[in-house]
């Protein structure tokens, strides 16, 4: 199949929305990899989420698409969307794209070169600390396999594939560029992402097919030793990730790298016409939000344990879900069972403590035997099980009369009150100790979600037609809508009053990095009293469920 002589804004946009499906479809398989320098959030996860975010601006796009509007979308979306260090270095390489494109009414071999070559600048302009062996390295392969192929007269597919080729080259090679990747046995997790860029650049030039991901249990992570062990490695010896958009004039901003260049590391800054995303890795939060209000305004300011994320990352990599035979180490007074649907939430379970974990949830309820196997696998005299669905709860009250361990149930019919159970439970207390303070604790969150209708029905909130968005919490349906985005908006109002503080979101299959920041933005327009908290759950049928304390 041969592929188009040059690139419209169509197919520009098709190019994006492939790579956005490759980075979901390879999410878990490239967050496996990420081992350095530091986790800062799932890799794959953050460069999926920027993608979103990206493909949502492109997506509210007027047909037909202009080649101009198109860059406008792919520069704003990245900017405003992009998640965690590798989120952020990849809307930078976006930007150089869009800005190699933006006047053109096609892209030819040429432009094509000139725009991978640009992205890897703007990249490397954007990191304060440029570190070989990283999605910066294989980013600048791809440039120059793109030049060396338009330098023997390549059309738009040879340019495609030599940028392709040589990145891959550039991929494998990383391992001898960073020892924490060589001794791990793994190659870079942000050039792996960016590596799928170019798959969809081929694809839509050559008619090349797209990869599939790789089996999860295929690829092996060495992680006998930390990260923290790397005597080169100062990044590990930092413990907080700091994001924020920063609203200040272009002028300040070198200025601004210099004072955060002092207090920590990992630094990128993107964007420019007074609006700029800002990552750092530190042990000083204070300083770097003071930075920014030296020089304007911060917003949307994310702040995160990196030390807790490795913690997690170890117990994903370790395949802690998985019932195991040989147990990490002698077993708590009581252990917790925990029923969760989506890798990210069963993540979150197993850094809160939780032992075993059974996958059910609304389409899949566990049975009476699976349940009852995981809490003989525990070890423990005693168990406290979190149901984390009203449909659940009967089928775990059964297992307490099949087993001769004294099993507890605490009846939480949302993932979100099994989280806040969680914060009460104690390992050395008996079960039902523990059963009785994390029912107080998971008393204490006001549990909500969304989804779609799968039927017409009424409700106090009005009718409801079939794909219809609506809210739900412990009262039934108290939201219906059209628009997920309005749909949020009307169930959140319902719920939060001025004596809530704290708002929990988890994403799941169906939300985008573009719907969370409009949720966000709503929740400080309307709600300016409460702090916000997002995790990324991965549940099915519900984009989002939220906590309200």
């Amino acid at each position: 199949m041969s592929g188009p002589a040059t690139l419209s804004a169509t197919h520009v946009a098709q190019i994006l929305r492939t790579f956005r499906d490759l980075l979901r479809s390879h999410q878990e398989v490239v967050n496996r990899l990420n081992v350095y320098p530091v986790p800062d959030g799932d890799t794959g996860t953050n460069m999926a989420l920027t993608m979103e975010s990206v493909v949502a601006e492109i997506d509210a796009l007027e047909a037909p698409e202009t080649m101009a509007a198109v860059c406008k979308a792919i520069s704003h979306g990245s900017l405003m969307g992009a998640r965690g260090n590798s989120g952020v270095i990849l809307s930078q390489m976006l930007r150089g794209l869009a800005e190699t494109f933006t006047p053109l009414d096609a892209v030819d071999a040429a432009s094509l070169a000139a725009a991978l070559t640009h992205a890897d600048v703007l990249a490397r302009r954007a990191v304060v600390r440029p570190v070989e062996g990283t999605i910066l390295s294989v980013a600048k392969a791809a440039g120059e396999g793109a030049t060396g192929a338009l330098d023997t007269e390549g059309d738009l597919a040879q340019v495609a594939h030599g940028a392709r080729i040589a990145a891959i080259d550039a991929l494998a090679f990383t391992p001898e560029q960073l020892p924490a990747l060589k001794r791990a046995g793994v190659v870079d997790s942000g050039g792996t992402g960016f590596v799928l860029l170019l798959d969809a650049l081929c694809h839509h030039c050559a008619g090349d097919a797209l990869p599939t991901p790789p089996p999860l249990e295929s690829i092996t992570v060495d992680i006998s030793q930390s990260t923290h062990a790397e005597e080169h490695d100062s990044v590990s010896d930092l413990r907080y990730e700091v994001m924020y958009l920063l609203e200040a004039p272009d002028e300040t901003i070198s200025a601004f790298k210099q004072v955060w260049a002092g207090i920590g590391d990992s630094i990128v800054v993107v964007g420019g016409d007074g609006i700029y995303n800002c990552h750092i890795h530190t042990d000083d939060i204070g300083a770097a939000i003071e930075a920014a209000i030296e020089v304007g305004r911060p917003k949307e300011i994310r702040v995160t344990d990196l030390m807790e994320q490795v913690v997690e990352e170890r117990w994903v990599r370790e395949g802690a879900a998985e019932v195991s035979d040989e147990p990490l180490g002698p077993p708590p007074t009581t252990a917790v069972v925990a029923v969760v649907s989506g890798d990210g939430v069963g993540r979150i379970f197993g850094s809160l403590g939780v032992a075993k974990l059974v996958k059910g949830g609304q389409s899949m309820n566990p049975s009476t035997a699976e349940l009852v196997e995981a809490v003989l696998a525990t070890g423990s005299a005693g168990v406290v099980i979190l149901p984390n669905n009203k449909n659940i709860i009967p089928v775990a009250r059964q297992v307490n009369d099949l087993v001769d361990i004294d099993v507890s149930v605490v009846a939480t019919q949302s993932i979100v009150e099994g989280f806040a159970a969680l914060l009460s439970y104690d390992p050395d207390a008996d079960a039902q100790s523990n059963a009785s303070a994390m029912t107080d604790m998971a008393s204490s969150v006001i549990a909500a979600e969304v989804t779609r209708a799968v039927r017409d029905t009424d409700s106090d909130a009005g009718p409801v037609a079939v794909g219809d968005w609506i809210g739900l919490c412990q009262e039934g349906i108290v939201a219906v809508a059209d628009s997920l985005s309005v749909c949020v908006a009307k169930l959140l109002a319902s719920l939060i009053t001025q004596d809530h503080e704290l708002v929990t979101i988890i994403e799941g299959e169906g939300s985008s990095a573009a719907e969370t920041r409009r949720i966000s933005e709503w929740l400080s327009e309307e709600r300016p009293g409460v702090s916000v908290e997002v995790h990324h759950g991965g549940q099915p049928l519900y984009p989002y469920l939220f906590g309200i304390e």
